[in-house]
């Protein structure tokens, strides 16, 4: 029953035409992702990255200036409908001069309880709907990719919901409106660890790249685009542990001629030529994700818009891969020439990249306090200081939400000495941490506890005033443990409250360490050991790159 109306709906969208995209027009796009979806959502992985790919898509080959598109990453709503009031107002302007105009909206985010979520704040459905209709251009597109997070193949969203899904027949009374979503009602849409997006997006992005113009006039229109990303979609994630994901579509469109989205004529690209090898082809960034795929058929020439830039192109045989290079230039057409390529087992397939998929740098400013347990220790050794310091966090790379980080702090400050037999002498206190820590995290909502341990290289140093001392140090590894709270900010910031313990062994004496006794230094070395523990409260502003 599916297939049938599927087949029927495309059969009608194509014989309907729909309005003429591919004339001239003035197009606005407002490209939307949101890894956020509030206290009840676990926040995703791809969604900002998908909005940017096609963002960057959308200006380069779609056609649209960048004046007249916005970028929104993990905005609320406020912002998604003051951007949306922009480009209408832009827009007003551009028909008062004669000219026609479309708008296209992607979003990629969470969608639960008839709301877009954004961050806490939320878009029913029905007014977006409402909104998009009354828009003043001649045809409005929107595309919704709304999932769930999870695993390697992951769905988003903290439950099973409906998914934004338009029958063919609803609001009849818009002119020149599409809606296409990545899921249909009762279904999860899906991502991949591999793809390094959602399976519906990453289609959709490949096919306006080319692999979608089966006419070969160079330009992909909304029925190739929409038909193969459905047809791809489904493919890829029928063995999925979520099953399989069916896009589907709104359409309310009159007028001649199809909706061309993207030309690939107005870019530099890729020609794979009509004497190479039938089959599909993978092009590869260097992160090891797949940018674009290209099936090609017997003794037919294929052309894929991808960006100026190294890629590795695989194609899979029965029994081991083909593998080569190329190098696209911007503004020039490259020729793929698979006599430079080389035959290589399934382990080298370029698409496992060099190391789990997903991983991402975070980096930070912190500042904090560092101070021993030990009252004597604190008071005539290891003094208490603030510190200042850096940090680089790279997450996901042994396991989703394990951080590996790596720190260094710096702190000090001028005192005298405080000891009974000697007094007066000035001195600078410095304290140097070079560290690096294992945390697992676990994200509700907007808020993320960690917890791990740490190792650190901690130095320490007295440097007198006017040499009356020579200068003195202490330099020792120190393990420790480290937990802490993130909280997620506007766009990539996060603030972080964090506490260290750590502990270090040191021939302390009571009486005699650190003064003018001279059997002081002997009785110390004597003394075992004592174990020092020593904390530190620091709060931490980070970026993700």
């Amino acid at each position: 029953m599916r297939s049938g109306r599927q087949r029927g709906v495309l059969a009608l969208l194509l014989l309907l035409a729909t309005a003429a995209w591919a004339e001239p027009m003035r197009r606005f796009a407002l490209v939307i992702g949101n890894d956020e979806g509030g206290s009840d959502t676990r926040p995703l992985r791809y969604a900002r990255e998908d909005a940017r790919k096609m963002h960057g898509l959308l200006s380069r080959l779609g056609g649209v200036a960048p004046s007249d598109a916005r970028l929104l990453l993990n905005e609320d709503a406020k912002d998604v409908l003051a951007a949306l009031a922009e480009l209408e107002t832009q827009a007003r302007a551009a028909q008062a001069r004669g000219e026609r105009t479309a708008l296209l909206i992607y979003y990629s985010g969470h969608a639960k309880d008839g709301a877009l979520r954004l961050g806490d704040t939320r878009l029913p459905f029905d007014a977006f709907k409402r909104r998009l209709s009354e828009a003043p251009t001649d045809i409005r597109i929107a595309i919704l990719d709304s999932c769930r997070s999870g695993a390697l193949t992951r769905t988003k969203g903290a439950r099973r919901a409906p998914a934004f899904e338009i029958d063919s027949g609803a609001t009849r009374d818009a002119r020149g409106m599409v809606i296409l979503t990545s899921s249909s009602s009762d279904e999860d849409s899906q991502e991949s660890d591999v793809i390094g997006g959602s399976y519906f997006s990453h289609h959709l992005a490949s096919g306006l790249l080319g692999d979608a113009d089966r006419s070969g006039d160079g330009r992909v229109t909304l029925f190739e685009a929409y038909s193969h990303a459905y047809a791809r979609t489904v493919a890829d994630t029928a063995a999925s542990s979520a099953g399989p994901q069916h896009p589907t579509f709104s359409y309310d469109l009159a007028g001649n001629g199809d909706l061309v989205l993207t030309d690939l004529r107005a870019s530099e690209g890729l020609v794979v030529p009509r004497t190479a090898p039938a089959g599909a082809y993978y092009f590869v960034d260097p992160a090891g994700l797949v940018v674009a795929e290209l099936e090609k058929a017997p003794d037919t020439e294929r052309r894929v818009a991808l960006a100026a830039g190294t890629y590795r192109v695989k194609r899979r045989l029965e029994d081991r891969l083909r593998i080569g290079e190329v190098d696209v230039r911007r503004g020039q057409e490259t020729v793929l020439d698979e006599a430079r390529f080389r035959d290589a087992p399934f382990s080298d397939d370029p698409v496992k990249g060099a190391g789990p998929r997903g991983s991402f740098w975070t980096v930070g400013l912190t500042g904090g306090y560092h101070s021993f347990f030990n009252e004597n220790a604190r008071r005539t050794l290891f003094l208490s200081v603030p510190l200042i310091g850096a940090e680089a966090n790279l997450h996901n790379y042994f396991r989703e939400d394990w951080v590996w980080s790596f720190d260094v702090a710096l702190g000090g400050r001028d005192t005298k000495l405080n000891l009974s037999t000697l007094s007066g002498a000035t001195y600078r206190y410095s304290v140097v941490n070079l560290g690096t820590s294992l945390t697992t995290e676990w994200h509700l909502g907007r808020l993320s506890p960690f917890i791990g341990a740490r190792l650190t290289y901690l130095y320490t140093g007295r440097k007198f005033d006017g040499d009356v001392f020579p200068a003195q140090f202490y330099a020792a590894f120190s393990p420790g443990a480290v937990a802490g709270l993130h909280l997620s900010l506007l766009r990539s910031l996060r603030l972080t409250a964090r506490g260290r313990l750590h502990y270090l062994t040191y021939n302390i004496h009571e009486q005699g360490a650190g003064t003018s006794d001279p059997n002081a230094s002997e009785r110390a070395i004597q003394d075992p050991p004592s174990s020092l523990a020593y904390w530190e409260l620091a709060a931490l502003v980070t970026y993700e790159l």
